[in-house]
Parts: C-alpha cells; structure tokens; sequence
C-alpha cells in the first residue's frame, strides 16, 4: 500500500512554492520594466539669442529649437548675450551668456546636471525624500537638499565655483570635503587638489537674478494651475494663448486662440529621441503640455484640449496619436495620424511593461485599468506594425484631424504644414489603424529641424567641452551614437532599441561615440567649516582686486561685470582664454564712491548687513518685552499689596497714588516713544514731564527733571 504524504510535508511543500514564486515573480517584473522610459523630460523652452544644441551621443552641433525635449545626455549652451530655459516639472533651470550644461542623469529621482563654465541657476519648488538633485562643477558636487533657489557659477579655467542660496540649503562635496551652504549664502569653493571654501552673505541680485525672478513669477502665478497638475511641463505657457472653459462632458477644456483650419499636430515637425522614438515637436510657444500630455477634443466644432487628472502625477508621452497604414506601401509612401480623444487607450511603440501603460494612460486622461489592459491584450504586432483592433476613435471622422506628410518629409524633420498631402477619405476608412509609424530614422531625425546648421553654429571651446568634472553620484554611461544602432533601426522600422540591446552595442560603439568629459568621483567626504570673508571679497586668485589697467581680459565698460568673459573661443576649436571671469555679486573696489560708508550715519537706523540688521532689531524687541513684564510684575505686587488687606485708609491712599503715578509714566513714556524725532535710547532717559499733574510729585524735582531732559535733548540735537 502507497504511503499518503502527511498534513507537514504538504505544508512544507505548499510554503516552499509560495517561496519560489515571491522570488521569481519581483524579478520577472523587474526585468520586463528595466526597459520602461523614465516618466519624464525636461524641455527646451524659452531661448533668448544664440543657443545651441548636441543630442545625446552625437559631436554636431546644431541650432537649438524651442520645445525639443531633453534626456540624458542631451547639451546645450547658450553663447554671448544669450539665454536659456530648460523646465523639469516643477523645476526650472535657467543659463546665462557663455554658458554650457548637459543631463549626466535624468531619471524619475534623479536629476545630475554637468557645468563646466559659465552661470546656471536652479529653481526647486518640490523635492521628495528620495530625490538626488546633484550640480557637478570642475572641482565640486554641489546636491541641493530641500526646494529653493540656487545660483552655480563655473570658472572659465575650472579653479574654482561660486555657489549663492538665495532660498533653500545645499552641500558641496569635493576632495574628501564637505561644505553646507545655508540660505543667505554665498560661497566660493577654489582648489582642485584641495577643496578650499570662503563664505560671505549674499549681495544684491543683478540683471540674471532679476530676469529669474520675472520667469518664475509666470510659473508661480500662473490661472492654468488650477485645472492641471503643477508637475505638466510647460501649463505656464497656456494663460495667455487660450482660455479655460467648462465642459459638461469633459470638465474644463483649454481652447488654444488659433486661426480657422488649425488642427492638433499639424504645426511642427517629426524627430527621433532616445528612448521613445518619433517624438512630436511643436513651433507653437505654447506647444509642449498640451501635445505630451492630456487628450484632444472637437467640441462644437472647435478644438479643445483636455488636461489629466490633477491629483495624479502626469506620465510624458512623446506623441499622443494613432497612426493610420502605419507609413506601409498602402498610403501611397505617405505617413499620416489623427490625435487621441478623451478616454481612448495610448499603446507606446518603445518596449514598455504592463505597468507603465497604466500609468501612462491613467495620469494623462480618465480611463480604468481594465479598458487599458483590454486594448493592449489586443492590439497585434505582424510585420514589424503594431495594429489596433476592435476600437473607434472619436477624432478619426473628425473634419482635417488627420494629416499626412510623404516619408522624406517625415523622416528628414521638415515642417509638416508646408509638406502635407489631401488625404482620401474613402482610402483612409480601409486602412489599419497602429500605435507606431514603421519608418526608420535618419541621422536628420536626430538631429531635428535645423539639421543643416550642424558645424555653423556657435559651440563650447574644446577645453570646456573636455573637461573633467567631479561627481558624488556615479553617472550612467554614456550614450550610444546613432551610427551604431542604425542597422537594428533599419531592422525594426519605428522602434527604439531596447535598453538590454543597447548595453551590448556600448562597447563596440566607443571608438564611435562622441569625446565624453571624464567624470571624477568624488571620495566620501568629512564635514568642514568654511572660512567667513567680508561681503565681496573676489575668490582666492581672482584679478578683480587688481587696477583695472593691470587685468587682462577685463570686460569693456559697457559690459556687466556678472557676466562670464568666455567670448573668445564660442566656435569649435577656438583657444579658452586664461582669465577666469570677474566675482558676480562682488562689491565695487574699496576707493569707489559707492563702497565708502557714510561718516553721518542716521542713529537709530539698522546697519546694512541684512542679517545683523535683522538680530539688532530682534534684540530690541526682546529688551522691550522684558521692560513691559517688569512693569506688569511691579504693579500687581502693588496691587496684592493694598487690595484684600485690613489697612488704614491714608495707607491704602498712599498705595493707589503710587499705582497712578507708576501707570502714568508708563503712557508718558510710551508716548514720548512715538515721537519718530528721537531714538529709543535717548526716549527711554525722559523722565515725566511736568505737563503731567502729579500731587505726589513736588512742584521743584518736576521742574529738575524737565530741565535735565530739555537739556539731553538739545545735546542729542546738536551731535546730529
């Protein structure tokens, strides 16, 4: 007879394939969503003169175009008396003239930017717990640790960098050092074997301080923050391109002031960026939030855009379309697409996970989990097109919601208003509806719409664009050049390499890949003190304190003296001058009129130094404070005294006119104190008028004392 398994051997059975599936099971997960995008991208928006632009993985440079997202390894730089804006969520990270970053790292928790030369400030208005937000420099690591605004200027030289706090704490890690710089700041880390830091209160703001004072005020009192999520890039921009309407059924609805015959995506161009692939780019300056984010609607006839939910964080989306043939031999060589409605399921064409369509579809419209998984169980991939089926899109009969370009056009990154083609309704009714566009890209689609400009346009000099910088955290590698994933594109038309994939073509794609700047990492660092310097002392070696005549390279006169002097070497090849560029928030030299102090100083004012200005006051306050509590003490124990006791009446006489007297020289003194003709030291010695009627008081020691008091009072007047 076959002996049964026992109750305890199955236990131990049934507990040990509960074990192997919590094993299996994260990891199973984890690898299928090691190839999800990040959640965001930042985004090119406001530029100011001549900027320029190097995709991730190339060496051209190329002239920059507004609304071109921004991932890892993406760089700009904005040459002389020129500016640029780069928006993060509820980031904003703005450069100056002369001025170089690039993205080391840009993922959902961490943001590590590289500045080599020049001037960059950073305005965090949301950081979580988990967040790494890292500035790294020549010779530090700057982290910011909570929201604020912060200031990062690199020499020109790399010796040394400036960092100012105007809001928020940071800490500078370099060399086995660690510096926190608190609010009120300003601190010049020099050294590059050895991290030195000087420290000095923070000057008055200059033209860059207040040119970000004026953005952020856009992005702080924007109406539009009331109907979209504060995390949507770019919700700024629709206050004063549209209006926000209500909808009884899609809620409030934006509708963009455009001309008749306007449709979503149809003004702009086609690029290809890593990881998402086709990524729509909008000439519109309000043309980011609504095209990355959300869903479009025909309502009455006019287009309106409806944002996500509010209270949900938003997922970015490279192009929210469907497109129609899939660019096949059956639309005649043309690619064509029609934007998504309200509720309709978006399925990503780059490698994703279950997971990451839910929250791209979830955040950006209102639809359930279940719809999204029912419409991508069922979409199907044959012949290298990934169709869509048993779906009716609401925007698909719409009036010129579907627009069509020819595949050079599409490919090469040309505008699609000056190249689109009529497109036949009847052969667009039989045509197969894809989530992708099966054409592969050129290195135009990666380089964008002003591909033509590569090599013409103004550049970082070689030294700034190879130098060295240091690093808390350890970066991702570096990208891979297009040239080497070329062949896999042309191989799977409209689809991204997967990340897996990609890490196998790095090493044979390094002689290929563009020259990356070394990144040192930096050792862990001890926590140092900081030196305090007198407010505008120029870094150690700068030649701001020499004469003028003696300073090479100096700014002519009508140049700010803020503003980096990089303006020898903006083309490629071009020689870096030597001379590190002049302190910004420095005070004027000693024997200027301005820097010498005024010998007639008003008594009474507060000194100019904000903070010590701030402490005397508060210190006064709590002089005052304490002088009211003893008066208080004195006239209760006066009162305890003459009240509830069995006393003569002449004592208990006696006690209250001691009690008047005392409260009359409080509202005497008080008054006086009002008086804005004399300062407090001076009112505090009156003694009591002989206005005042006083009995107790005689007649001779109140005229004694108004005759001291006139007295100190026509000498304080004379002093001044």
């Amino acid at each position: 007879m076959r002996n049964r398994p026992t109750k305890k051997w199955q236990a131990l059975s049934a507990t040990l394939c509960v074990a192997l599936l919590a094993v299996a099971l994260p990891s199973a997960m984890k690898a299928q969503g090691d190839d999800d995008p990040p959640n965001r991208a930042a985004r090119l928006g406001h530029i100011d003169g001549s900027v320029s632009f190097q995709p991730a993985g190339e060496s051209e440079w190329v002239e920059a175009v507004p609304n071109r997202p921004m991932t890892t390894g993406d760089k700009i730089w904005a040459d002389k008396d020129s500016r640029a804006e780069i928006e993060l969520g509820p980031t904003s990270i703005r450069l100056s003239s002369n001025s170089g970053m690039s993205f080391l790292n840009l993922d959902d928790r961490t943001v590590q930017i590289q500045v080599s030369s020049g001037t960059a400030n950073f305005r965090v208005r949301r950081m979580n717990q988990d967040d790494v937000f890292e500035v790294d420099t020549p010779n530090q690591a700057f982290s910011i640790l909570r929201e604020g605004s912060y200031r990062v200027e690199a020499s020109d030289d790399g010796t040394y960098t400036v960092v100012t706090v105007r809001r928020g704490e940071g800490e500078s890690t370099g060399n086995g050092s660690t510096y926190t710089v608190h609010e009120g700041q300003r601190a010049t880390f020099s050294g590059t074997n050895q991290l030195n830091a000087d420290v000095q209160q923070i000057g008055d703001p200059d033209d860059f301080d207040r040119w970000n004072d004026d953005r952020d005020r856009r992005f702080d009192d924007s109406r539009s923050s009331r109907y979209v999520s504060r995390d949507v890039v770019g919700y700024e921009d629709l206050d004063a391109n549209g209006d926000w309407q209500p909808s009884p059924e899609y809620g409030n609805v934006w509708y963009p002031r455009v001309g008749p015959g306007w449709a979503p995506y149809h003004t702009g161009h086609w690029a290809w960026v890593d990881p998402w692939g086709w990524t729509w780019v909008d000439d519109a300056p309000w043309g980011y939030a609504p095209f990355h984010y959300g869903r479009w609607a025909s309502v009455g006839g006019r287009w309106g855009w409806i944002p996500g939910p509010v209270a949900v964080a938003p997922v970015y989306a490279p192009a929210l379309v469907v497109f129609v043939g899939g660019g096949g031999p059956g639309m005649g060589g043309n690619v064509a697409w029609f934007p998504l409605g309200p509720r309709e399921v978006y399925v990503p064409s780059y490698h994703v996970s279950p997971a990451y369509v839910n929250r791209v579809n979830v955040s950006n419209t209102t639809v359930s989990n279940t719809t999204v998984t029912n419409v991508y169980n069922t979409t199907i991939v044959n012949n290298n097109t990934t169709v869509i089926n048993n779906v009716t899109y609401a925007n698909r009969n719409v009036n010129g919601a579907v627009t069509a370009v020819p595949q050079q056009a599409f490919t090469s990154a040309q505008p699609v208003a000056r190249n689109a083609v009529a497109v036949n309704r009847e052969q667009l009714a039989s045509m197969q509806v894809s989530s992708r566009a099966a054409v592969a890209p050129t290195s135009a689609s990666v380089m964008g719409a002003h591909a033509t400009t590569a090599g013409h346009v103004a550049a970082p000099p070689q030294a700034v664009q190879q130098r060295q910088v240091v690093a808390k955290n350890t970066p991702p590698p570096a990208p891979v050049p297009f040239a080497a994933k070329q062949q896999i594109l042309a191989a799977h038309p409209g689809q991204p390499v997967a990340r897996q994939e990609a890490q196998r073509l790095r090493p044979a794609a390094a002689a290929a890949a563009a020259p990356q700047p070394a990144v040192k990492q930096a050792p862990p660092g001890k926590p140092a003190t900081a030196k305090a310097v007198p407010q505008g002392t120029p870094p150690p070696g700068h030649p701001a304190a020499a004469p003028p005549a003696a300073r090479p390279g100096a700014p002519a006169a009508n140049q700010p003296a803020n503003q980096p002097t990089n303006q020898m070497g903006n083309r490629p090849g071009a020689p870096t001058p030597a001379t590190p560029p002049p302190a910004t928030h420095s005070m004027p030299p000693a024997n200027t009129p301005q820097a010498q102090p005024s010998l007639r100083r008003k008594i009474g004012r507060p000194p100019r130094n904000p903070i010590i200005g701030r402490r005397t006051i508060a210190r006064k306050r709590r002089r005052r404070r304490i002088v009211r509590r003893n008066r208080t003490v004195r006239t209760r124990r006066l009162r305890r005294r003459t009240i509830g006791r069995p006393t003569s009446g002449r004592l208990r006489l006696r006690s209250l006119r001691r009690i008047v007297r005392q409260s009359r020289k409080i509202i005497v003194r008080r008054r006086l104190r009002s008086g804005p003709s004399l300062p407090s030291n001076v009112r505090r010695r009156l003694p009591l008028r002989p206005s005042v009627r006083n009995p107790s008081v005689p007649r001779l020691r109140q005229r004694r004392a108004h005759r001291s008091s006139r007295y100190s009072i026509r000498s304080h007047r004379l002093s001044r």
